[in-house]
């Protein structure tokens, strides 16, 4: 497909529907974001249950299928308590800030084709932009001011910390994902959503534009504030985070928020780079796998595959060191996403005017990138063991260095060159003398 032909998206389709379409589209959109994150908390008890060999709820209805349901009831008849001190509306206004900017992410996300609904022929999205990725950026960063507002307006100082540290860490790893989105655009030709999807109807992004799907799997579970990178809510670092001095209804809400943050990444995933409700290989053999309502069951397949991934991480992976992962957003990421754009621009470049084939020059350029990233990981991997295993114990007569690993700790015992004095009964046997 030609530059010119990707440009030219037809947006006509949308801003058209009736008022009633319009409410039904918006009410559906709110319901199954509800219900998957309903459907999300239990399934990722019961699958971290399985891959850590243990049981999961089982208690509440039939094999624990109403747990989910049992956790809210619970939150929902708690005391909702107000701590002396707090910035009483602004308090109060921060979950709802932090919550319906996940909800407004998804109008513009495709969920199929055009389809008849009551007899009107409409697409499967709630409206559509000539910038609706941007739109979704732009939406997805105001959701963090209710997160930096709840730890401010608590009062408190473990929130506070709890909310700088959410606001490094987002506007951090959205500058990577606005870098890997960037590839994408020079790629589709358009920054529209269903015109992204379109592009895909021959092969997915993730194929011509693998490093730019790295890039943003890694800056999803960071901007999420997901395991391993959840700092914000380190429990052995601060007391719980921004919604430490939250309860009931209040911190579902943040709850909530973030489970429906996981659910719009996924769905831009599955929209930039998996095709988004493009059938997958060898189902497109079938000639109506495209068509009809069965695309929306290829876009809810996808989004829970990437789901799982968030449930496999958290599962599988500990929690990264702070200082580690700026590094990794700022030293790896950002610079990686950079001149994959910069590849990406010249490939296309150089494609327009027939130089270069412009699908394998991207795919070859892609598996290369992708190669050299993972041996330069590899080689700094086996650098760092090698440091570790030289730096030796000091004497008991050398001073102890805090920043011989690079980070400051505190100084144990055995590498103190002192030892922890017995207790005064050691020795004695039990009749004492």
């Amino acid at each position: 497909m030609s530059v010119t032909a990707q440009q030219s998206v037809d947006l006509s389709m949308f801003g058209i529907d009736p008022w009633w379409l319009v409410v039904v589209k918006a009410l559906a959109i709110f319901a199954f974001l509800v219900l998957t994150t309903l459907v999300m908390i239990l399934a990722e008890r019961k699958i971290m249950a399985w891959m850590q060999m243990r049981v999961g709820p089982d208690r509440v209805g039939p094999k624990g299928l109403f747990q989910t349901v049992a956790d809210g009831l619970k939150l929902a008849l708690k005391e909702g308590i107000i701590p002396t001190g707090v910035d009483k509306p602004i308090y109060l206004l921060a979950p709802i800030i932090a919550t319906a900017p996940a909800f407004m992410a998804f109008a513009v996300v495709p969920f199929g084709p055009e389809v008849s609904i009551f007899g009107t022929r409409t697409p499967l999205q709630l409206t559509d932009l000539p910038v609706a990725v941007l739109y979704v950026l732009a939406i997805t960063s105001v959701g963090v001011y209710g997160i930096v507002l709840a730890g401010w307006a608590s009062g408190s100082t473990y929130p506070l910390l709890g909310g700088l540290r959410s606001t490094a860490q987002v506007i951090s790893y959205e500058i990577a994902m606005g870098l890997a989105f960037a590839a994408v655009f020079l790629q589709a030709g358009t920054m529209s959503t269903s015109g992204i999807v379109a592009a895909q109807n021959d092969l997915w992004f993730v194929v011509l534009l693998l490093p730019s799907f790295l890039v943003y799997s890694v800056s999803m579970v960071g901007e999420t504030n997901r395991a391993p990178f959840d700092l914000p809510e380190a429990e052995g670092e601060l007391v719980g985070g921004f919604h430490t001095e939250y309860s009931s209804l209040r911190f579902a809400m943040f709850m909530l928020a973030e489970y429906v943050n996981m659910v719009t990444v996924s769905a831009l995933a599955t929209t930039l780079f998996l095709g988004g409700w493009h059938a997958p290989w060898p189902l497109t053999l079938w000639s109506g796998a495209n068509s009809g309502w069965w695309p929306l069951l290829w876009f809810v397949i996808k989004v829970w595959v990437v789901l799982f991934v968030f449930v496999w991480l958290r599962s599988t992976l500990p929690r990264l060191r702070y200082d580690q992962f700026m590094a990794l957003g700022w030293k790896l990421l950002i610079p990686v996403s950079v001149v994959w754009v910069m590849v990406v621009a010249v490939l296309r470049l150089l494609d327009g005017h027939d130089v270069l084939p412009g699908t394998a020059s991207l795919i070859v350029a892609g598996v290369l990138s992708t190669a050299l990233l993972f041996g330069y990981l590899s080689l700094r991997a086996r650098r760092t063991r090698r440091t570790a295993q030289a730096i030796e114990l000091p004497g008991p007569d050398e001073e102890f260095d805090a920043m011989a690993g690079g980070f400051p700790v505190p100084p144990l015992p055995a590498r103190s060159g002192t030892r922890p004095s017995p207790p005064a009964s050691a020795g004695r046997l039990p009749g004492g003398s």
